[in-house]
């Protein structure tokens, strides 16, 4: 059922709350095996399927928890669909970062009176677990924003999925504790000119309020540079990270990332972990890769200085090649992978934190050094 939404709302009028992330929902070209690496790989569970055995005739979605990181993974099961054209377009990646809010009407209302293109009116789905109210809009390039309402629901996911699972045991820790506990923040990239454009959306249409900024030498290295703002919600549960790239000598990941994903959209999530030397120890095992960092970021004799006391000693930091920064708040210790698809694009951060709410500032040069390594054995840089 179609619910009716207020024609406008005033600019003064707390129209947006949010409650956190709802879902991180990939479209991918094959959903069944996506599911499994996420499984055996990264440590979630498949929690709800719906496909054309539930009468779901277009694609395969697979459901995915761990901690209060929900996956949703989408992939086409015949040609010609919208989610068919969105892979074939961008590869494996984002489509929609789901945003949790109390009054899902009200939300979409304020964010059309303040500038955002709706994709779906508010509507609610209903089942014998009750009934969940979703909305949808526009974000940068095919990317959405759907807006959800489940605090009227105790099934699995939606209407029309069922509980089930892959049956692929989930990866954990060599002590049998899960490796990713949150979605920390979601990175996107726009093209050049534009970060500030979609900076001032989240503004106006979110109420979002800028959490850090990053550019000059910062955020770039002899060759490649990009600039850097987050907007986040007032709780700081939900934080958006958007690059735009930078002139430099060369091309920057930025660049790279807009050529490949044929337009802007999520770079990477980052995932809160509460150890992260045994998920990187866990992941490695299971195939993941991982940036790699020189030596000499670890034997420079100011990085010790800058950092202080951290809970894992730097030599073992060393060996599993994680980072650390420390700001005024606290300290983080941080660790990429490479892109985990075919495609030069999607890749995830781990973060473990220890009262920094930063994002790792001290670290940009090695970690983008180490991408630009990356890039030059693909010919990209």
């Amino acid at each position: 059922m179609t619910l009716a939404t207020e024609s406008a709302v005033p600019a003064t009028t707390d129209g947006f709350p949010v409650l956190g992330m709802d879902a991180v929902v990939f479209a991918v070209g094959n959903a069944r095996q996506a599911a499994h690496f996420y499984t055996t790989a990264f440590g979630f569970s498949v929690v709800a399927y719906a496909g054309p055995e539930t009468g779901q005739r277009d694609e395969a979605t697979y459901v995915m928890t761990s901690g209060t990181a929900r996956f949703v993974i989408r992939g086409p099961v015949r040609s010609g669909t919208d989610l068919a054209k969105h892979v074939a377009a961008h590869g494996d990646g984002v489509s929609d970062l789901a945003i949790a809010v109390p009054d899902v009407p009200r939300a979409y209302a304020y964010a059309l009176a303040h500038g955002a293109t709706g994709l779906q009116a508010p509507t609610e789905v209903t089942d014998e677990h009750g009934t969940v109210v979703v909305a949808a809009i526009a974000a940068y390039g095919d990317t959405r924003h759907s807006l959800v309402d489940r605090s009227r629901y105790t099934g699995p996911y939606l209407p029309g999925y069922i509980a089930g699972t892959t049956g692929a045991r989930s990866a954990t820790t060599a002590s049998g504790e899960r490796l990713v506990a949150a979605v920390d923040h979601c990175v996107c990239n726009v093209e050049l000119g534009r970060m500030d454009e979609w900076v001032d959306f989240y503004h106006r249409v979110m109420g979002f309020t800028n959490m850090a900024e990053f550019i000059g030498d910062d955020i770039a290295t002899d060759y490649s540079a990009l600039m850097s703002k987050v907007v986040a919600d007032g709780s700081r549960l939900v934080k958006f990270p958007l690059n735009e790239p930078a002139v430099a000598k060369k091309k920057s990941q930025i660049d790279e990332f807009l050529e490949f994903y044929d337009g802007p959209g999520v770079q990477h999530i980052a995932l809160a972990t509460d150890d992260i030397v045994a998920t990187v120890q866990a992941m490695r095992e299971a195939g993941v890769q991982f940036l790699e960092t020189p030596d000499s970021y670890y034997d420079d004799p100011e990085l010790r200085e800058r950092i202080g006391q951290v809970r894992v000693p730097v030599e073992v930091l060393k060996q599993h090649r994680i980072l650390v920064d420390r700001d005024e708040e606290g300290y983080l210790l941080q660790i990429f992978t490479r892109p985990v698809q075919d495609r030069p694009t999607v890749f995830f951060e781990l973060i473990e934190r220890h009262g920094s709410s930063g994002f790792g500032k001290g670290n940009f040069k090695a970690l983008f050094q180490a991408i630009e390594r990356e890039q030059e054995l693909r010919g990209n840089l």
